[in-house]
């Protein structure tokens, strides 16, 4: 059994800053992470990617990304900034570290949470859950997939466009990793590129007129949603074109009447204007040698990459109830309390601004909530 002031579970940003609030007003946490290292979770993600925020408004909190990194930072580089961030800090990590349930604990006159892992358990007043937002990947049941003979894997397996040289291949799915994914499939000499769009995205630029849109997305957070989403909209037809000419139909949903992230566009866009990815509706069925498309279209393919989301696992997690909603997501807002005493979660939000830019605020918050808390008990 062990004990501790403060248990955080996970290690990647918002647990890190987190830790790091923690560590500047005097308290120590203990940071739980599954992987071997810290940075891990961003080392082990696809050769392209870099951060779409930009790198005054990634850092985490009273720590930030020094200036001679790049404006938009790969990712290697930010995992290398986490290492960085966790021993300025001295931050105490436990790796491998695998956190199986959260819960309450049973004894009478103990207001201890208990949490639960690989190899032991650990007894503390606070526990701050930030294990992020994609926890457990998902790949819908379509029909006819088991007799697919070509090759199918989700887009947190996926790692350069170089191993697709001279294949057919499709993307299932439109958000950013999937957009990201057809623009480096016709990058990297794919033969041929098709992305499979269910419900039409928002799409915005990284950059307009030289300005990152992030910067765009701070500024309108100001400003009542209907008229922020007015605004973007006219930003991006003055960016992007009329993009129903390709395929691309008008949005379904907006940025910031609907609370979710858009597509920033790295290169995406480009391709489908000059062919390289092809845009194709929802898949009806699978074939042995490709997919039946819901307009009755077929398409032979050598593989498919599901770009399709991910649960929290929070319902996994935790054993306590009424805190979740009907996706697995928390009911309560990063940094703020919840019905369970010293239970806070972090890192779990749809936003405009950028998810570091969220995580460097409300860890800060958390830290002054976390003090007054512990002060009281």
């Amino acid at each position: 059994m062990q004990n501790a002031e403060i248990i955080i579970v996970g290690g990647g940003p918002a647990g890190l800053s987190t830790a790091g609030a923690l560590k500047r007003c005097g308290l120590n946490a203990v940071v739980l992470d599954k992987n071997d290292r810290i940075g891990d979770s961003w080392l082990q993600r696809y050769k392209r990617l870099h951060l779409h925020t930009v790198r005054g408004f990634s850092g985490l909190a009273h720590y930030p990304i020094p200036r001679h990194f790049p404006k938009y930072i790969h990712k290697d580089l930010y995992a290398e900034y986490l290492q960085d961030y966790a021993n300025h800090f001295d931050l105490q990590c436990v790796m491998n570290s695998r956190v199986l349930k959260v819960r309450t604990n049973e004894k009478e006159n103990d207001d201890n949470l208990i949490v639960e892992t690989n190899d032991e358990t650990w007894h503390s007043p606070v526990v701050v859950i930030a294990t992020g937002q994609f926890g457990t990947p998902i790949i819908p049941t379509w029909s006819g997939l088991d007799e697919f003979q070509g090759t199918i894997i989700h887009s947190v397996e996926y790692k350069t466009g170089g191993d697709y040289v001279g294949k057919r291949v499709l993307v299932i799915g439109s958000g950013n990793s999937g957009a990201e994914i057809a623009a480096d499939l016709a990058e990297c000499g794919a033969e041929s590129v098709a992305i499979s769009i269910r419900t039409p995205p928002a799409i915005v630029p990284r950059d307009f007129l030289g300005t990152p849109t992030q910067i765009f997305g701070i500024l309108m957070s100001r400003l009542p949603p209907r008229f922020a989403d007015r605004v973007g909209s006219i930003l991006a037809r003055l960016a992007l074109g009329d993009l129903r000419r390709y395929g691309i139909k008008a949005p379904a949903w907006l940025p910031f009447t609907s609370k979710r992230t858009p597509i920033i566009d790295v290169g995406f866009i480009k391709q489908v204007k000059s062919g390289n990815v092809k845009v194709r509706p929802t898949i009806a069925s699978f074939r042995p040698a490709g997919v039946l498309y819901h307009d009755g279209q077929e398409e032979s393919l050598d593989a498919v990459i599901a770009a399709t989301g991910f649960t929290t696992g929070l319902d996994q997690l935790l054993g306590i109830s009424g805190i979740l909603d009907v996706k697995g997501f928390p009911l309560y807002p990063p940094g703020r309390p919840t019905p369970v005493p010293g239970l806070f979660f972090m890192g779990f939000i749809e936003t405009n601004r950028g998810h570091l830019y969220e995580a460097n605020i409300a860890s800060r918050q958390l830290a002054k909530i976390v003090v007054k808390y512990l002060s009281k008990t």
